[in-house]
This record gives structure tokens, C-alpha cells and sequence, in this order.
């Protein structure tokens, strides 16, 4: 997977050093396409004898007719990929048909003003949706029966490119998880139904995807996809615009400032380090984007500290930091259920609380190992604390099972775990393990204490540990 690229070239440009429109693109397309209809024209007549060998004929005549013509949970942000990024060509463009536009920067000189403001709002719109989905709530009765009720909550998203067919769109997983059902609205007020394609519940991210084919034309031809900009020059005091579905109401913009970078955040059961704001991230802001003031994306809007004693301290992922996990998360497709994968492990959570009182790391405490699993095949032992999980950081067993979810039985991956020695002390280690098959795994006990495929802890778990925060997400049901 290669890096990023925010270099407009000639290739990609106008004349005025903007990406080209989404009519540009189609029309230079159409014109290659016409292109190679005609060479392929020219050599079957070759090939049965007909046409002149010097390939002369008709030639002026014909080129002369081709010349070019060219939802309350939060969501907005976007990428933008040139070259081949993700298999892309032309900024995160495929080469299954319709062409997207890229969004537009600014000089960010004038942005201080209503105007500069107002400008890198209507040039970000297109690549900014908003994302609903349908929840499934369990209760208890008066007489002690189960009570289901389905709620909506709605939340935000950048695109970020398209792939094999598919719109690839990045949003918080907080906003995804557990949803029955997800769907997609875009600029021009259509919605259409999505997808999860891969989740990180430690990094707080997910991609959703929308197959092109659902989308009407009028629609591909309004949307874009989000330019990138870069988290690390990031600079106390400049401006930041925040973009979001907040409160469900539609897109709205919110103007502040870099209250501070690499600002660590304890959250319920990790840590994260975030871009702090004061450009209001209200609820319905979760996945929105945060944009620098030339309109380039430079954070994923995630949360905000709530407290009636404080006032504008929001918090959003740096996009250099999301970067790597949206690759992966994209790479590494979900699953049928036939190819989940298994490890073979129960184990708990050991957050910053826990690790401080008996002093050990952070990560995932391995209790028991399953005999022949994958995690036993490759020398995980019970007592050992995982804390990487291909090529990843692992702070929480749900973190541990998003990322397990997005991998197939056979694949190979590098594990990190801390082991204790003989004088008390953590040791790092990497392991090379063949995940195996989740049909494969023993089947758990109703106590969740065997290490099959529970998500309550077994096998690559979900169960976390720790306590509460001031912190909360920007999205509701």
C-alpha cells in the first residue's frame, strides 16, 4: 500500500491548479474510450486485410469529431487519493465508470473571514454525508418478558474514494456499531442503503460502503471526494472548521480554533491522542470532518468533553493518525462466514487503571489459551498481554475482535505481546500467527468462561473494563 499523495500534478490539474470537475473527468474518458475503439477498429481491419498499413486513412477526418470535451449521531471528513491509492486511479478514482470529483482548497489566506469560512464549507459539501442507522434496544418488562424496540440514530461521514464499484466513506465506529442497518445521505438530499466494510473500536474508526449502482447519476455527478490535508503541521491557534450532521438536522459548519495537538484523552477503557477544538462538535458531529482553513481534511470529529463547568473543548482523530488504519480497514474486506478467523484465546481487558495498580502494560490479558489453537501453534501463552494485532495497537478485547473480524482463516499476522520474566519485568515479543477458522473453534459454554467465539471475552472478545470519563461521543438514539 503506498503513501498518500497531496501533490496535484499535471495530470490530475486544470489549468487554474484545482482537480478536475467530475464533467472533466467523464469527458476525458469518454474521449480515451472512443480512442481505443478506434485502434481496435483500425486493427481488425489490418488483421482481415482491409485498411491502409500505414494507418493513415480516415485518421484526420475522424480525430477532427473526437476532440476533448471533458442524520443525531456525526459525520463528515474526507481524503482525498491520488494516484493509486487503494487500487485507485486519478484520486482514488477506479476505472469501472462514473468519475468523482475531488473537492477544491483555498489560498487559506482569506479564511479568517465569513467569506473564507463560507468558501471552504461550499467546497467541502459534496464530499460530506450523513449516515443513519436502525438499532435493535432489548428491555425487561414489567412481568420480567423481553421487550425489543428499534431506535434511529444519526451520525457523519467523509468520502474518501471509490473501489471495485463501491464508495468508500469514513465515519467513527461508534456511530456503526451494532446497527441493523445503515443508509447514506448525500449532498443532494438522496439516501441510499450502506454497508460496514471494516471496523476499529480502539481507534474509534470505520469504512462504510455504498455500491455505485444504487446511486443515481445525478447524485455521483454532485459528490466529491475530500482533499487531504496533514495532522502533524498542525499549529496551536489556527483555524479549524468543524463539519456535521449535528442533531440530525442536516449539515451545519462551526468556526474555532487549534486549542492544542497531541492531546491525550483517557476514554472509558483507553487512551486516545486527539486534535483538541473549540469549533463546536455537537451531537449528530461523530465521523464529521475537521477541516484547516484551505478546506483539507485534518481530523475525523469523534468527541467532547462534557462538563457544565466547560465550554468548547471537542476533540477529533488526526487524520495522519487515521490514515494507516483507513488503509487496513479497506484492505482487509470483511469476510463471508465461512472465512472468519479464529485465534483461540479468552482474555480481559487491562486498562491504564488496572496496569497502573499491578504494574503491567496495557492491552489484552491473555487468561486461558485454547490446546492446538492458532494463538497456542504460534507461543501465545495464558499470563502474556497483547498489546499489537497486525501491524495495529490493542488497548481493549473489542478492539481486539473488530480487528480479528476483518481477517479470513489462513491469514498470517503479527502478534506483540508483553511476557513477564523471571525478575518481574515485561518483555516484548512477536509471534507469526495462522489465523484458523471460526467454524473451527470449540463451542462456549453459556458462562462465557471457555475460549470459543464469545464475544464476551473469548477467543479475540469483546468485554471491556475500566471506569468513566467526562468524555462522550457526539451521536444518540
Amino acid at each position: 500500500m503506498g503513501e498518500y499523495d497531496n501533490n496535484i500534478n499535471n495530470n490530475n490539474a486544470n489549468d487554474d491548479g484545482q482537480w478536475k470537475t467530475a464533467e472533466e473527468w467523464r469527458q476525458e474518458e469518454e474521449t480515451s474510450q472512443k480512442k481505443n475503439r478506434f485502434f481496435a477498429r483500425r486493427k481488425e481491419k489490418r488483421n482481415h486485410g482491409g485498411g491502409r498499413s500505414d494507418g493513415t486513412r480516415r485518421g484526420g477526418a475522424y480525430w477532427a469529431k473526437v476532440g476533448a470535451t471533458a442524520i443525531v449521531f456525526g459525520l463528515v471528513a474526507g481524503v482525498a487519493f491520488q494516484g493509486v491509492q487503494y487500487g485507485f486511479s486519478k484520486a482514488g478514482i477506479g476505472t469501472s465508470g462514473t468519475q468523482l470529483a475531488t473537492t477544491k482548497t483555498t489560498s487559506g489566506s482569506s479564511s479568517d473571514s465569513s467569506d473564507g469560512i463560507s468558501e471552504v464549507a461550499e467546497n467541502a459539501m459534496p464530499a460530506i454525508v450523513s449516515i443513519t442507522g436502525i438499532f435493535e434496544n432489548t428491555s425487561q418488562g414489567w412481568f420480567g418478558q423481553q421487550q425489543s424496540s428499534q431506535t434511529e440514530g444519526v451520525g457523519s461521514g467523509v468520502i474518501i474514494g471509490k473501489q471495485d464499484g463501491k464508495l468508500l466513506i469514513v465515519t467513527n465506529n461508534h456511530v456503526v456499531e451494532d446497527a441493523e442497518s445503515l443508509s447514506v445521505g448525500f449532498v443532494d438530499g438522496e439516501s441510499v442503503k450502506a454497508s460496514v466494510r471494516g471496523t476499529d473500536s480502539d481507534a474509534d474508526l470505520a469504512v462504510v460502503e455504498v455500491n455505485l449502482s444504487d446511486m443515481k447519476d445525478s447524485t455521483q455527478s454532485k459528490i466529491a471526494i475530500i482533499t487531504l490535508g496533514d495532522s502533524d503541521d498542525l499549529k496551536t491557534g489556527e483555524q479549524a472548521i468543524a463539519i456535521g450532521n449535528a442533531l440530525g438536522y442536516g449539515q451545519s459548519v462551526t468556526g474555532g480554533y487549534i486549542s492544542a495537538v497531541n492531546r491525550e484523552v483517557q476514554m472509558t477503557d483507553n487512551t486516545m491522542t486527539l486534535i483538541q477544538t473549540d469549533a463546536a462538535i455537537n451531537p449528530g458531529n461523530s465521523g464529521g470532518a475537521l477541516l484547516n482553513s484551505k478546506g483539507e481534511l485534518i481530523g475525523i470529529n469523534t468527541v467532547k468533553y462534557a462538563s457544565t463547568d466547560v465550554e468548547g473543548m471537542g476533540y477529533a482523530i488526526p487524520i495522519n493518525t487515521a490514515k494507516p488504519i483507513i488503509e487496513q480497514l479497506i484492505e482487509n474486506e470483511a469476510p463471508s462466514e465461512d472465512e472468519e478467523a479464529y485465534l483461540g484465546i479468552s482474555g480481559q481487558t487491562i486498562d491504564s487503571s488496572m496496569a497502573s495498580q499491578f504494574n503491567m502494560p496495557t492491552g489484552v490479558y491473555v487468561q486461558q489459551v485454547v490446546s492446538g489453537s492458532p494463538a497456542e501453534t504460534a507461543g501465545i501463552s495464558a499470563g502474556d498481554v497483547i498489546t499489537q494485532f497486525n501491524g495495529s495497537s490493542v488497548s481493549t478485547m473489542e478492539g481486539l475482535q473488530s480487528k480479528m473480524s476483518n481477517l479470513k482463516a489462513g491469514k498470517k499476522v503479527k502478534v506483540v505481546v508483553q511476557r513477564q520474566n523471571q525478575q518481574g519485568t515485561y518483555e516484548s515479543r512477536t509471534l507469526t500467527v495462522t489465523l484458523g477458522k471460526k467454524s473451527d473453534a470449540p463451542s462456549t459454554s453459556s458462562s462465557g468462561s471457555s475460549s470459543g467465539n464469545s464475544s464476551s471475552g473469548n477467543n479475540y472478545g469483546g468485554s471491556q473494563s475500566g471506569s468513566g470519563s467526562s468524555y462522550y461521543y457526539n451521536y444518540g438514539r
